[in-house]
């Protein structure tokens, strides 16, 4: 298998030699209790391999895999979604309800659908049980306006619902818990080099045509073959300025005695004097779990690291509808020492950053030094096996339980803090069997595709132009922090976060989302396209991946009809398929 990055024993250490004490991080003494190995994903019980071969085969259920099939069944060809998550649609559907858009222009054909759909469900009157429609206008501001044709707020339940419509109406089929065999364990079956079957742990088989990988993490690419990158690039490799490591250009989101400042970047500002050590400015008593001694190399140096990850969770201040913010299983005060020295050392904002979503609900974020996301804790998901991931999804529930329950009652939080928080809980009438908790954590990033064409800050400032593009990016070039650091002066920092802002809406190449000639002839990646960390972060918003996911099924159909390559399929023809349908491929 081809792989951009060194072996996985220096680049991916496993959780454990990350992580000595993280304990800390997720009550590892707890959360290993109460996961045994065994029961890291649900799986049907052993099925025959089916012979039915597929049209279009999609591999994860999310908003671009939705899409994706929902197209290719419009084309009038047969399409299955072969799903891992618990949900449907994703991160759409599992509380990011308050979409992160970039330039609404921007979004069109089935992507932009969807989000009508939200509109038309909530011109119902009797979906508004916890606040009127005009309240929630008042406070979102955008949602609801005049002359909007979409929504761009809604609850994660509505989103499942509307993509459980779209799939009916279209005659998609759907398999849940169905986990492809990793590992090169024979979990797809190519000859030469086009895939004819995947194959899940369940023992089911799924024949194909066509294969879509629409999975956050990349699996099915990898499986696959192709090659891929896990991190973040130098900024040598592509000719870039906001990879790899950024000491300095982290301004937004870390420890500091000023507020956070605008972009463009300026140098870091003073760090608050926030000790990283066990015992208070006691080095010899070890550093707290998550922290590294440095930032392990200079800045613009490329490393193994990814953006941090989080649980968006969504909560209420609806009193008939708040499930109280109790402490965590396993609960230990000790574990969150670094929240309470970032309040101490004179932080006063609330660390969350809620999104208004209907019915007096919000889509709550990470925001400030210390908040929703595990820092560090992230680093070994995208290539983890299933039971793994478990765990550190456990792990990243532990911290955000702990975190918003301190929040709104421990003396060592300012007062008005916990007065604040203390007004909200989980909602009570989400993911109602699975303890009000999201399904599905939010893999900013995972796995990334490397094909004849990477995106990157280039493509994202225009000063490069795909020829071929087959959707349009225009989020911020955004990217979360990575890692936690001591600095020169011994004191805790945040490294990674970057917020730079576009200019202009930019075009998203074909080539990015279909593997390199002689790698795979009939796989699509709409998710985990190819593209460079930093460009990614502007390319990663769940309408981007919709828009992708409908642009690779019209490619998939019109490869299957003509009888050849993804690499093959005609632009001209697919670019005019792609306008009929309403895709936006231009700003002009």
């Amino acid at each position: 298998m081809m792989r951009s990055h060194p072996p996985r024993e220096t680049f991916c250490p496993s959780v454990n030699r990350r992580w000595p004490a993280l304990r800390c991080f997720a009550g590892l003494t707890v959360v290993f209790a109460l996961l045994p190995m065994g029961i890291a994903c649900s799986v049907p019980a052993p099925a025959e391999a089916s012979e039915t071969v597929y049209d279009v085969v999609v591999y994860g259920g999310t908003s671009g895999g939705v899409v994706a099939a929902v197209q290719a069944a419009r084309m009038g060809k047969s399409a299955i979604i072969v799903n891992h998550y618990r949900n449907i649609g994703g991160l759409t559907s599992s509380v990011l309800g308050r979409t992160d858009t970039g330039r609404i222009a921007t979004i069109g054909g089935v992507s932009r659908e969807f989000y009508q759909r939200v509109r038309d469900y909530y011109r119902n009157e009797d979906v508004w049980r916890q606040e009127t429609r005009q309240a929630y206008m008042d406070r979102s501001g955008r949602d609801l306006a005049p002359g909007q044709d979409a929504q761009w707020g809604f609850e994660p339940h509505v989103a499942e619902t509307i993509y459980q419509q779209m799939i009916e109406e279209a005659g998609v089929e759907v398999v849940q818990d169905a986990f492809l065999v990793r590992d090169g364990g024979g979990g797809v079956v190519k000859d030469d080099e086009r895939i004819t079957a995947i194959v899940m742990e369940s023992g089911q088989t799924f024949r194909g045509k066509m294969f879509i990988d629409a999975t956050y993490e990349g699996d099915l690419l990898a499986e696959a073959g192709v090659s891929y990158i896990v991190g973040r690039e130098g900024n040598a490799k592509y000719g870039e300025t906001l990879n790899g490591i950024q000491t300095q250009n982290t301004v937004n989101h870390v420890f500091t005695h000023e507020a956070e400042r605008p972009h463009p970047p300026r140098p870091l500002p003073e760090a608050a004097r926030v000790s990283p050590y066990v015992v208070a400015d006691d080095p010899e008593s070890g550093l707290l779990p998550g922290i590294n001694p440095d930032p392990g190399g200079e800045d613009g140096e490329g490393d193994h690291r990814v953006q941090a990850y989080c649980y968006r969770l969504c909560l209420t201040d609806a009193p008939a509808n708040r499930v109280p913010l109790d402490p965590p299983e396993g609960y230990n005060e000790a574990d969150f020492e670094l929240l309470f020295r970032m309040f101490e050392a004179g932080e006063e904002r609330i660390p969350w950053l809620p999104g208004d979503m209907p019915n007096r609900k919000n889509d709550t974020n990470n925001r400030w030094a210390v908040s929703m996301n595990l820092i560090g804790g992230s680093d070994d998901y995208p290539e983890a096996s299933y039971a793994k991931r478990r765990e550190i999804e456990k792990a990243h529930e532990y911290w955000q339980r702990g975190v918003m329950h301190l929040l709104a009652h421990h003396s060592r939080v300012p007062a008005h803090v916990r007065e604040t928080v203390s007004q909200w809980g989980y909602a009570a009438d989400e993911f109602t069997d699975n303890n009000h908790w999201p399904y599905q954590i939010y893999v900013r990033v995972g796995r990334r595709m490397i094909s004849d064409y990477v995106m990157t800050e280039l493509d994202c400032r225009t000063e490069r132009v795909a020829k071929d593009p087959v959707g349009m990016g225009s989020y911020n070039m955004d990217s979360h922090n990575a890692q936690r650091y001591v600095t020169e002066q011994g004191y805790a920092q945040n490294e990674g976060n970057i917020e730079v802002p576009l200019d202009q809406p930019y075009k998203i190449s074909y080539r990015s989302i279909v593997p390199k000639r002689g790698e795979a002839k009939n796989l699509f990646v709409p998710v985990a396209v190819s593209s460079s960390h930093i460009a990614f972060g502007s390319i990663r918003m769940e309408p981007v991946f919709m828009i992708l996911g409908q642009s690779a099924a019209t490619a998939a159909v019109m490869a299957i009809d003509d009888e050849v390559t993804v690499q093959d399929v005609s632009y001209e023809r697919l670019r005019e398929r792609l306008i009929a349908d309403g895709q936006v491929l231009t700003a002009e």
